[in-house]
């Protein structure tokens, strides 16, 4: 499975990591269709370096031409100037195997918990940094995903 192959060499780089978006929703119980697998890392040159390289390991190459090293010295720039909010990575013979690393927010700032999948512990966004987390994107998605991750915490 893509999210487990991820997850494992994300730790064997040693990667600090959380799962935020679609599959965090997931293992929380919110099921919706989605193919991504976003993360959340400690935005500095070392981890940014390490996640391309975790990535690269299994496949996935930045789909836009950049370095881990240009992310860490541009990113607000790129983020105020050039909107760009996630770096992806792609498989381009299976583009379906996509992950994206947000920019905006460090996973210093996210509050996590920690989900067991397929044998693993997964860190994941909690369900209150993800309601926190979608009502600041607030796209027609995250609108949905709002009100079902409200159902959850009001049960």
């Amino acid at each position: 499975m893509f999210l487990k192959e991820v997850i494992q060499a994300l730790k064997q780089y040693e990667v600090p990591y959380c799962l935020i978006g679609g599959y965090a929703l997931a293992m929380h119980g919110i099921v919706r269709a989605t193919m991504d697998v976003d993360l959340a890392i400690k935005l500095n040159a070392k981890d940014l370096l390490a996640t391309q390289e975790a990535l690269a390991s299994i496949g996935l190459d930045s789909r836009l031409p950049l370095q881990a090293w240009e992310v860490a010295r541009f990113r607000k720039e790129y983020i105020e100037k050039r909107n760009l909010i996630a770096w992806s990575f792609v498989d381009f013979q299976q583009p379906s195997r996509l992950v994206d690393i947000l920019l905006t927010k460090s996973l210093s700032h996210i509050k996590t918990k920690e989900i067991r999948f397929a044998g693993e512990k997964i860190k994941v966004a909690s369900l209150e940094e993800l309601l926190k987390m979608k009502k600041q994107s607030a796209r027609p998605q995250d609108l949905v995903d709002i009100e079902r991750i409200q159902e959850v915490l009001n049960e």
